[in-house]
Formats: C-alpha cells, sequence, structure tokens
C-alpha cells in the first residue's frame, strides 16, 4: 500500500513507515537528541505524540486527513537512543470521520496510548 498522505513530514522526527494496511499502520522511530528536553536525556513529549500522530494519519491514509481532537496518555518516559513503535488502527469509521486508536511501545513496555479524531476534509485546510 502507497503512503498517501503527509509526504513531507521529517522521518528524523515523526518516525518511519514499517507496515502500512487498509486501517493500520506501524511506524518507527528512535529518539535522538534534538527531542531532549533535559539534561538527563527525558525526550519530549510532543516527539511521542508527533510520532502517533503520525501513525493514525498513516491509519487514514487520505491527502487531506487532519487531526481534529485526540485524548491520550503518556505512560512511561522515553529517554534518547530509544526505539519507539507507534501501531495505529481505525476502530471507527463513518463517512468523512475517523477514530484511531494508537500505542506506542519501547520494547514491550506501553509508553504511550491515545485515540486520535480524525476528518477527511473536501479539499486541503490551507486551501480556500
Amino acid at each position: 500500500m502507497n503512503v498517501n498522505t503527509h509526504h513531507k513530514i521529517d522521518r528524523n522526527l515523526c518516525g518511519t513507515p514499517v507496515e502500512l494496511k487498509e486501517g493500520v499502520a506501524r511506524v518507527s522511530l528512535t529518539a535522538s537528541e534534538p527531542m531532549v528536553a533535559d539534561e538527563l536525556g527525558l525526550v519530549h513529549g510532543g516527539f511521542i505524540f508527533g510520532l502517533a500522530d503520525y501513525a493514525a494519519m498513516l491509519a487514514v491514509n487520505h491527502p487531506n486527513v487532519v487531526l481534529a481532537r485526540a485524548h491520550v496518555d503518556f505512560l512511561k518516559p522515553v529517554k534518547v537512543g530509544d526505539k519507539l513503535i507507534a501501531e495505529a488502527r481505525i476502530t471507527e469509521q463513518e463517512k468523512n470521520k475517523a477514530l484511531v486508536e494508537v500505542i506506542v511501545k519501547k520494547s514491550k513496555d506501553m509508553v504511550f496510548s491515545g485515540k486520535f479524531f480524525c476528518v477527511i476534509t473536501r479539499h486541503h485546510v490551507l486551501e480556500g
């Protein structure tokens, strides 16, 4: 299956697709130094959210998919060097809306979970 959305995303910051099927995406990311928030190597949660959001967008895989709302839980810390896998799956879909559940794991440990409410717009959101 081809990637149909978010073509210009920086994969060093948001991850690399490793699996893409209808309604399902897996994205990998290794936490790197630019993501670090402090001297102990803690990775800022925004990068974990970005990984999960990108996985959700890929699960929908439409050129005009946007995030409308998210409910997330950060479960465990991530540090520089950690290898993460985001697993996204559409759990509900109705016309131009999709609910995508995403978990992010570090090895076997779940570090993040979320529900992403996605909308497919008629036109790109930046087009009139």
